[in-house]
C-alpha cells in the first residue's frame, strides 16, 4: 500500500484485517497517575501487537484534560499510532486549523471528528463553549487541507502543500424517535459528503441498531467507507449512568441495567460476563461486515483487550448464534428498516415513513412569510430587494436592522448573527435554541428527543424541525445541502439586508447576486 497511508488506515482498508482500536482516557494534569497509565498501556499495546491504534479522548464529559493532540505526538514516538479525538467544543476554526498543521508536521494523521461534549467545568467555573465549526464543516476544512488549501497572501493567493489526514466521524443509531434518528442519518450523510473516510458508531447494546448503522452507510452509497463498531466493557455503575443519559449518546436500557445488576452479584462483580459480552460483540460485528472495533472501558488492561480479541475470533464463525443475546431495544424505539423475523436482525426493506404529521399554525405563518418575501417568485421579493438596495449602507440601515432584530427576538429568540439559518431548520434558530449551535444536524447527545443540556425541558431543535418539514413532505431537506460556518463579519447586521444583497450563505446557495450598481 501507499507509503502515505497510516497503518491504521491500512488496517481498515485491508479486507483480511479486522482493525482494533483501544480507547484511553488520559484525564486532567500533565504527570498524574492517569497519564502514566496511558503510557504504560501504550507500551503494552506496542509489545502485544494486537491493537492498530490507540484512541485518545478530547476533554471527555466537557472537563479539562491533557491535550489529545499533544498526547498523540508522544504516543506516536512510542511506536504505535494514535487515533486522536478532534472535537469542536473548545476551539474556534483558526485554532483547529493551527492544530492540524502541527499534527501534520508530527505525522499524527488519524482523526475522529466529533461535535464534543458540552463544556461542564473549568478554572473558577464552567468554561465558555465554542462550537465555531460543526463536524461536517471541520471535515470540509480537513478535506481542503488534504487537497492543498488555497489561502490569501499579501500578494494574492498561494496553495499549501497537501496534508495527509485520515479523518472519520461518528454516528449514533441508538435514538428512540423517528425524528431524532433521521436527524442523525441526515448529518452522517453530510459528514460523508464532506470527506469522512470512516465511520464509528456510538455506544449501545441493541443488535438491530448496531447493524442499522452499517446498512445506512451502504444505503447512502458509501460501501467503500469502513464502519467501526463500538464496544465498551460495561460495569453496572456506568450502565446506570448511561441509563439516565449521564454519558450523552451512550444508551443502556432498563433491561440492560437489570441484567448487569444480576451479574454484579457474582464473586467477581460480573467482570467475566462483561468480558464475555465484549467478545460476543466483537464476534457479531466482524460477522456483520464491520471493518473493525473500537474497544473501551474504565480501568481496562491490555491483557483484557487481547482476551476480548481472542475470544471474539473464536466465536466469530458462529456469530449468528449470538444475535438473540443483544435484544435491548428502547421502549417504542423506531428503526429505519423492517425486522427480519427469521434472523432477528434487519431486513433490507425500509419502514414506511409516508404518514405525515399536521403542521402547527406558527410554522404555516412562517412559511407564508417566507414564500412571499424570500422566494424569487414571491409577491414581496422584488419590493424588498429594491428597498434593501436603497437603504444598504445608508443612515436608514441601522433603524431597519433594529426593527428586524426586535421582530425576530420575539418570534425566534434571535441572537443577531446576521447569517441567518432559519431557512435551513424549519424556522428554528440554532444560535439561540441549540446550545451547540449545530447548523448541519443534531449532535449525538439527545435522549428521547430531549436536548442533552436541557433534558426534559427543551426538545432538540432537529426533533422539532423534522415533523414541521415532514408535514409538507420536505423532511429530506435536512440532509439536502451543506450549511457553511457562520460568517462572523455579518454579526450585528441585518440578516434581511444580507440576504437581499447577496451576502449571507442562503443568498449564495439560492443564487441571489448583489444588485447591479448603476
Amino acid at each position: 500500500m501507499s507509503e502515505m497511508l497510516s497503518k491504521f488506515q491500512e488496517s481498515l482498508l485491508d479486507k483480511n484485517t479486522f482493525s482494533v482500536t483501544w480507547e484511553l482516557v488520559p484525564g486532567r494534569g500533565a504527570f498524574e497517575a492517569a497519564q502514566e497509565v496511558v503510557f504504560s498501556s501504550a507500551e503494552a499495546a506496542v509489545k502485544g501487537g494486537k491493537v492498530h491504534a490507540l484512541t485518545i479522548t478530547d476533554n471527555p464529559g466537557g472537563n479539562p484534560a491533557i491535550s489529545a493532540e499533544m498526547l498523540g505526538v508522544e504516543i506516536m514516538k512510542m511506536g504505535i499510532e494514535p487515533l486522536v479525538h478532534f472535537t469542536c467544543k473548545d476551539k474556534n476554526r483558526n485554532q483547529l486549523e493551527s492544530l492540524l498543521y502541527g499534527m501534520e508536521r508530527a505525522n499524527v494523521r488519524n482523526l475522529l471528528i466529533m461535535t464534543g461534549d458540552y463544556t461542564y467545568s473549568g478554572f473558577q467555573g464552567r468554561s465558555k463553549p465554542v462550537f465555531d465549526l460543526d463536524p461536517s464543516q471541520l471535515l470540509d476544512l480537513i478535506t481542503a487541507l488534504n487537497k492543498g488549501l488555497e489561502v490569501p497572501t499579501p500578494k494574492g493567493k498561494t496553495t499549501l502543500k497537501p496534508a495527509h489526514f485520515f479523518a472519520g466521524a461518528a454516528v449514533s443509531p441508538f435514538k428512540a424517535l423517528e425524528s431524532e434518528q433521521m436527524g442523525q442519518y441526515y448529518k452522517m450523510k453530510k459528514k460523508l459528503e464532506s470527506g469522512a473516510q470512516f465511520i464509528v458508531t456510538q455506544l449501545g447494546y441493541d443488535v438491530r441498531k448496531i447493524q442499522e448503522a452499517l446498512m445506512m452507510v451502504k444505503l447512502l452509497g458509501y460501501e467503500h467507507v469502513p464502519v467501526i463498531g463500538n464496544i465498551y466493557l460495561l460495569p453496572l455503575g456506568a450502565a446506570r449512568l448511561m441509563n439516565r443519559n449521564g454519558l450523552p449518546g451512550c444508551v443502556a436500557t432498563n433491561d440492560m441495567v437489570n441484567v448487569l445488576a444480576k451479574e454484579a452479584e457474582a464473586e467477581d462483580k460480573g467482570k467475566s460476563k462483561r468480558l464475555e459480552r465484549a467478545a460476543k460483540m466483537y464476534a457479531f460485528m466482524k460477522g456483520m461486515g464491520f471493518a473493525g472495533v473500537h474497544i473501551g472501558g474504565h480501568g481496562m488492561k491490555y491483557e483484557e483487550v487481547e482476551q476480548i480479541i481472542a475470544k471474539g475470533e473464536e466465536l466469530a464463525p458462529n456469530w449468528m448464534d449470538l444475535v438473540g443475546e443483544f435484544n435491548f431495544p428502547q421502549p417504542n424505539g423506531w428503526y429505519y428498516f423492517e425486522k427480519d423475523a427469521k434472523t432477528g436482525l434487519n431486513s433490507p426493506t425500509p419502514v414506511n415513513r409516508s404518514k405525515r404529521p399536521s403542521a402547527g399554525l406558527g410554522y404555516k405563518m412562517f412559511q407564508l412569510a417566507h414564500h412571499s418575501m424570500f422566494e424569487k417568485k414571491g409577491l414581496l421579493f422584488g419590493p424588498m430587494r429594491a428597498f434593501s438596495k436603497a437603504i444598504d449602507k445608508s443612515w436608514a440601515e441601522h433603524p431597519f436592522e433594529r426593527v428586524e432584530h426586535l421582530m425576530k427576538v420575539v418570534s425566534n429568540e434571535c441572537q443577531h448573527c446576521g447569517d441567518c439559518a432559519l431557512f435551513d431548520i424549519a424556522y428554528i434558530c440554532p444560535m439561540s435554541q441549540c446550545p451547540k449551535n449545530q447548523r448541519n444536524g443534531p449532535c449525538g447527545g439527545s435522549y428521547n428527543g430531549w436536548c442533552e443540556i436541557y433534558d426534559g425541558k427543551k426538545q432538540c431543535i432537529y426533533v422539532r424541525a423534522y415533523p414541521r418539514l415532514k408535514s409538507h413532505g420536505d423532511e429530506d431537506q435536512l440532509g439536502a445541502y451543506h450549511v457553511p460556518p457562520v460568517d462572523h463579519d455579518l454579526r450585528w447586521t441585518s440578516s434581511w439586508l444580507n440576504f437581499f444583497m447577496g451576502r449571507d450563505h442562503s443568498a449564495k446557495r439560492l443564487g441571489i447576486e448583489p444588485p447591479a450598481k448603476k
